[in-house]
């Protein structure tokens, strides 16, 4: 069993719970997941919360494949008012910023933000990891191979699942020697890694458990399920929630997903499996 401190608030992490995306952005793969206006976005934090997420991911920035890097004023623009209606109007949520600049991180856990999501593990700005120290609050640790808009241009490995374990355990190590105590991990499905090296990372995902931390896994509607099965995004919550499924036989923790009621659904009919 773990738990996170989300600045005051036990997450406790005893079965799967799941994370739903809301995407304050204008240029998120799937169309389905943007969010226009605050009413909307208030809306859709709500429909999430009563389908069962546990927390709400809340981004300003695409890091699709070959998506163009916005300045850390444009995604301050867009998150931290959101961040403090939301807030303010479901107070006992637990809400992540999904970023990668430090002092948006940080004015956004202000703003009522209690967990950090770094799709770049601290690469893309190297005082991030002391300023979730300073926050006190839990750290989601992503592994990226490159920057997103190159990524995807040939990513090569020997072994991807030996490269991100050992990503990790540098990781984890500079993460506690800042002081950062609640450690989320996640192998980052689709940054930097062709579909093949994603179907091999979820097949091999239950090697992490030695590290004895959360793994987060996030594989919603992204192209390794649209583009083996021959569909669109759109048409991808099937294909989505079969490989949310073996992510959770194979020891995923938390499931960051645009369905947040389909994944709750795998949840419970996983944990009544793993009862009988």
């Amino acid at each position: 069993m773990y738990s996170l401190n989300c600045r005051g608030k036990l997450l406790p992490i005893d079965k799967a719970v799941v994370m739903g995306i809301l995407n304050l952005t204008p240029d998120s793969f799937y169309a389905g997941s943007r969010v226009h206006g605050m009413d909307q976005f208030l809306k859709q934090a709500e429909q999430m919360l009563k389908e069962g997420a546990a927390i709400l991911d809340i981004g300003g920035q695409s890091t699709r494949p070959g998506s163009t890097r916005i300045s850390e004023e444009e995604e301050f623009a867009r998150v931290i008012g959101p961040i403090e209606q939301c807030h303010r109007q479901f107070p006992d949520a637990i809400i992540s910023i999904d970023t990668y600049y430090s002092k948006l991180a940080s004015a956004a856990v202000h703003a009522g933000a209690s967990i950090v999501n770094d799709i770049s593990g601290g690469e893309m700005d190297l005082k991030m990891l002391d300023t979730v120290a300073e926050l006190k609050v839990p750290y989601i640790c992503s592994h990226m191979k490159g920057r997103p808009d190159s990524m995807q241009d040939a990513p090569d490995y020997k072994d991807v699942v030996v490269e991100v374990l050992d990503f990790f355990i540098a990781k984890i190590n500079a993460c506690r020697t800042k002081g950062i105590s609640d450690l989320v991990l996640d192998p980052g499905f689709g940054f930097g890694k062709t579909i093949r090296h994603n179907f091999q990372l979820l097949k091999g995902l239950s090697a992490f458990r030695i590290l004895d931390l959360p793994i987060m896994a996030g594989l919603s509607r992204k192209s390794t399920v649209y583009k083996t099965i021959g569909v669109s995004a759109e048409e991808a919550l099937n294909g989505s929630t079969v490989l949310h499924t073996i992510a959770l036989m194979n020891g995923a923790q938390i499931l960051r997903v645009h369905d947040v009621k389909a994944a709750v659904e795998a949840v419970k009919l996983f944990a009544a499996y793993n009862q009988a």
